[in-house]
């Protein structure tokens, strides 16, 4: 390898909104997220399904013909 022309690979802390911080081995700086596995709904169960307008309803009408065995 040519000596001088790599970034410095070093250790970093990312740190999330919701106070949670990363180390990881990075060639960039600092960064900030807003949403780490720590806070995410999906992680942390609190994920909630929403139907929306009845959509689950409008799919299920619009191809009940399907259904059905013949």
């Amino acid at each position: 390898m040519k000596q001088g022309i790599h970034p410095d690979y070093e250790m970093r802390e990312i740190a999330c909104v919701c106070g949670a911080t990363y180390q990881i081995h990075s060639t960039r700086p600092i960064r900030k997220l807003e949403i780490c596995s720590s806070c995410h709904p999906f992680y942390t169960g609190k994920q909630k399904m929403m139907d929306t307008a009845g959509r689950v309803e409008k799919f299920k009408k619009r191809f009940a013909k399907f259904d059905k065995a013949e």
